[in-house]
């Protein structure tokens, strides 16, 4: 049974490779680069004694209080790496922007 044209011009879109351009690698790249600096600074920041010297910790004694908790600065210690696990896995996503191989 032959296939009509607009069923194979349909199937020969669906297979042909994405076409990327400048932006879209430039904006993996840049995805990449800030998911790797807010990781390290949200994994290291709260266990720095500059922690405890801002606008947040002074509001009123409760939250002053939650703020210096241990699992407080774990949790945000733990977004900080997963941020990190992303950009590093982002890293290897950006191959897809390299020329297919003959």
């Amino acid at each position: 049974m032959p296939l009509d044209p607009p069923a194979v011009e349909e199937s020969a879109a669906q297979t042909a490779a994405p076409r990327y351009r400048w932006h879209h690698k430039l904006g993996g790249l840049l995805f990449v680069i800030v998911c790797f600096e807010l990781g390290v600074f949200l994994a290291v920041f709260p266990w720095l004694d500059s922690w405890d010297v801002n606008w947040i910790a002074g509001f009123s004694p409760k939250v002053h209080q939650l703020w210096m908790n241990y699992y407080v600065r774990g949790a945000i210690s733990g977004l900080g790496l997963v941020d990190l696990y992303i950009s590093f896995v982002e890293v290897f996503r950006l191959r897809r922007f390299a020329a297919p191989r003959p």
